[in-house]
């Protein structure tokens, strides 16, 4: 189970609040670190993602079946919102879904295993992950790459390690084809400072697998997982912040092949 993570998430969403009740009219109308939106529209598609989950019959995100452009719809619909009417739907709609998100822990409903869009199929109760890996990397990384005091948030240990789950339940599904492709090369990934933790990515006649342990015969890569969530998503390059085995072909070509969505 992942009840750990509703915590941490309530945790998140306290700060968003926070970051968003502080902003000025030009810091809402500041270019965040998502190409082509602001921050008021990373805001506007967290408080979407919430609304989604909570009461999906009330929101259109089309019939794509792809999650980035799915987010595109509703925030290309609200626009024209004002900051205030972003962040009521944000108060309203975070209350709801994480209500929801922690009913999805009670069994035998966390246990369902469900497609989640292109996001790969995963039992429910890691939504909760999901939505704390969105709102580690927005509120960090795109609302903080034009607000200081965003970037800067508190890097909480239980939010990194439910951050890491859901990126590490992901990869080898939202990866495989780049995966597939590159060398049968595992690799060690070891996470330093808050959320530290040590994985193998490892190719097999399935597919790709992710061990919560380090295998003693493949190279070793370090980094911190701040930094992962941003060049595993490919908002960074992953040659900024790691060190260890990075000069091996066959390491950077699977480091390449890492794009979560």
């Amino acid at each position: 189970m992942t009840q750990a993570a509703i915590a941490a998430l309530q945790t998140e969403v306290n700060r968003a609040k926070g970051i968003f009740a502080s902003l000025s009219p030009d810091e809402w109308e500041a270019a965040s670190g998502c190409g082509g939106w602001r921050v008021q529209d990373v805001a506007q598609h967290m408080a979407a993602v919430f609304q989604q989950i909570a009461a999906p019959e009330t929101i259109d995100v089309g019939d794509s079946g792809k999650s980035e452009m799915a987010a595109e719809v509703p925030v290309g619909d609200r626009r024209d919102w004002t900051a205030e009417q972003v962040s009521a739907a944000y108060d309203e709609w975070s209350e709801k879904g994480v209500a929801a998100l922690a009913a999805l822990q009670e069994p035998p409903t966390a246990d369902m295993v469900v497609p989640i869009s292109d996001l790969g199929t995963h039992p429910l109760h890691i939504l909760a992950n999901a939505i704390v890996f969105d709102h580690y990397c927005h509120l960090r990384h795109d609302i903080g790459a034009a607000v200081e005091r965003a970037s800067i948030l508190p890097r909480d240990p239980d939010a990194l390690h439910a951050t890491v789950e859901w990126m590490l339940a992901g990869l080898p599904q939202m990866c495989a084809a780049e995966l597939g492709a590159g060398p049968d090369q595992p690799v060690n990934i070891v996470f330093d400072g808050p959320g530290a933790n040590s994985f193998c990515l490892s190719p097999g006649p399935d597919g790709w697998t992710v061990a919560n342990h380090c295998d003693d015969d493949a190279p070793v890569v370090k980094t911190t997982a701040h930094d992962f969530v941003s060049w595993g998503t490919k908002r960074t390059d992953w040659r900024g912040s790691t060190t260890g085995d990075v000069g091996n072909v066959n390491v950077q070509q699977v480091l390449d092949a890492i794009n979560i969505i």
